[in-house]
């Protein structure tokens, strides 16, 4: 993806959330007064991680070519949040996130030096969050700073140090929860993952400094 792409597509991600926290924020059922946030949230989420699919140095980081880049994946997001505190009109949340995802690429019969490999990626770190709205839906913005592993692994390389290192990673993102039912609702979550570069190994670069973005879908219990 260039940077133009990125560019835009971090635009529409984020206009799309200003929608949905604007309808989530909004009365969801007539009821006077209605209840507040919380006082906790357990969220699932099917996860699309859109991995990078055109970065040459990632590439070189495992001695691959840039068709052997698996590119967008699926996963899982599983989130813990409890909301100790409300000020005006924000409720404070903290908690925290495991997210992981994987992609695989398998080249097509008669392709040439083209191996198949497999992506993967982990992160667990705390968030706090500012949530607007009612215990009917809210809206959230959050962030946190944990750290992942990032595996790229063509066939015949498995046990590469670099797939299990450690990577500071800030994640970043916003969202909303819609309760159907008393404690059951449809949640999105659209999150950015800014993940630190890593380090050399054995005549190959390090990894590059990269913002993965990983949408999200699922329910949300309390």
């Amino acid at each position: 993806m260039t940077g133009t792409m990125s560019v835009r597509m971090r635009v529409v991600v984020a206009s799309l959330v200003l929608v949905f926290a604007s309808v989530a924020g909004g009365p969801a059922r007539a009821q006077e007064p209605p209840p507040r946030i919380g006082p906790f949230v357990i969220d699932v989420h099917g996860t699309v991680p859109r991995f990078p699919s055109e970065d040459p140095q990632l590439a070189a980081s495992r001695g691959m070519t840039l068709g052997e880049l698996p590119g967008s994946g699926l996963g899982v997001q599983v989130g813990v949040h409890l909301y100790p505190l409300r000020w005006r009109v924000v409720t404070f949340g903290i908690g925290g996130e495991l997210a992981t995802g994987r992609a695989r690429q398998t080249p097509a019969a008669g392709v040439a030096f083209v191996r198949p490999s497999e992506e993967r990626f982990t992160s667990i770190a705390p968030q706090l969050s500012f949530n607007f709205g009612t215990g009917h839906g809210w809206s959230y913005i959050s962030g946190g700073m944990g750290q992942s592993t990032w595996a790229l692994v063509p066939e015949g390389q498995e046990g590469f140090p670099p797939d299990a290192e450690r990577l500071k990673t800030i994640n970043y993102g916003g969202g909303a929860r819609w309760f159907m039912k008393d404690h059951l609702a449809f949640s999105l979550d659209v999150r950015f993952y800014a993940i630190n570069p890593g380090m050399p190994h054995a005549g190959f670069p390090g990894s590059p400094r990269t913002t993965l973005l990983i949408i999200g879908a699922g329910v949300s219990v309390k």
